[in-house]
């Protein structure tokens, strides 16, 4: 069976990146095909595997600006030849899904979520990233033509897998492509529940305009409580300024410290609709409950006063009314960890060996 992966860009590592590093453990002899790469900011992790790029990794800026590119990573994508290939998986959040296989070539796709800045509020995301101010002129004109690509390219796998529920009901709704739902793997054998706790709430992500960190700075200056946010990103600057001293920036932190914080926190933050959150399984599996927003895939894993509690707006009000609620000692933290225990990696690596194995059988049977 010989198999290759399409991802969308490899210049960073998130959870996009954790599942192309579980396909690799299942198939390691097979190659990687992505627009862009970038061997330092996805900290070694494929080094060593063959990985082929488009002709945008040798344009200026490609790897240090990738989002500046969109009109030209439909062609980029569409350049790969995959015709010796008997599956293609792509690993897919925007164009990955848009390479283009024979009839013969079972296709699958791994979807994260249908194009975002297609599809969702494209104001935003031009203001997320800071494009410089000729780039933001531009985008309206080219995102159109993004738009139908996205919609002509979404025909192109044979099956979809959808990485929650929540993503699942986005993939009907833009694309109208039935998806199998297999949730991302988490390391949940990393994480603990800790033999104390400490006074602090926590966060930890990428720090990003639309996950909401705002708020949750806004609402502890007003109350005064200890919070921890770990993590970096564009919006590092704006929220340290924002916040009072009681709101401690630690940037990353190593495995072993990251697994103690959050095992030591009081609760973990969860702010934003996230398609699926890492992070917050990551806490669960660490037995410390959640104050999530109730929106995106959240609301699949956690049930409200047993794993977590939720609030229903993103204002600094409606997270305050539930903080001052909230009491740790309401939730069993074995519970909460039971809860993220089927998240496992290897776990999600039988879910799609056997995914993959049956959807060639039966693509066989059509050919």
């Amino acid at each position: 069976m010989k198999i290759a992966f399409v991802h969308d860009y490899l210049v960073q590592y998130g959870g996009a990146e954790r599942v192309l590093e579980c396909f690799m453990e299942i198939w390691p002899y097979a190659p990687i095909y992505t627009l862009i790469y970038d061997e330092k900011k996805t900290h070694g992790i494929f080094e060593g595997k063959r990985i082929y790029t488009s002709f945008l990794q040798n344009f200026p800026y490609s790897r240090k600006n990738h989002r500046i590119f969109p009109p030209l990573m439909p062609p980029a994508i569409e350049q790969f030849d995959l015709s010796k290939y008997d599956i293609v998986l792509s690993d897919s959040s925007s164009y990955a899904k848009g390479a283009i296989t024979p009839p013969q070539t079972l296709h699958i796709c791994y979807c994260h979520t249908p194009m975002r800045y297609a599809w969702d509020d494209c104001q935003k995301y031009i203001d997320e990233f800071g494009f410089p101010t000729f780039v933001k002129k531009m985008v309206p004109f080219f995102m159109n033509f993004i738009r139908v690509w996205d919609r002509v390219s979404a025909d192109r796998p044979d099956v979809y897998i959808a990485n929650s529920k929540f993503v699942s009901g986005r993939i009907k709704k833009y694309y109208k492509k039935d998806s199998t739902v297999i949730n991302p793997p988490v390391d949940v054998k990393k994480f603990r529940i800790g033999e104390k706790t400490g006074d602090y709430f926590l966060m930890v992500g990428r720090l990003m305009t639309y996950k909401r960190f705002d708020i949750v700075v806004e609402a502890f200056n007003r109350l005064g409580w200890p919070l921890k946010i770990i993590g970096r990103g564009p919006d590092f600057k704006r929220l340290k300024n924002m916040a009072n001293k009681n709101i401690v920036f630690t940037g990353r932190l190593s495995d072993e410290e990251l697994a103690k914080t959050y095992s030591e926190a009081k609760a973990f933050i969860f702010p934003q609709e996230e398609d699926f959150g890492i992070v917050a399984i990551e806490a669960m599996a660490s037995g410390r409950p959640l104050i999530a927003f109730r929106g995106g895939d959240i609301v699949e894993h956690v049930v409200d006063g047993r794993e977590g509690i939720f609030f229903n707006e993103q204002t600094a009000d409606s997270l305050i009314g539930v903080l001052q609620k909230f009491k740790s000692e309401n939730f069993e933290p074995r519970r909460i960890r039971e809860r993220a225990l089927p998240f496992d990696r290897e776990l999600f690596k039988g879910k799609i060996k056997d995914y993959v194995e049956n959807s060639l059988n039966k693509h066989k049977l059509k050919i």
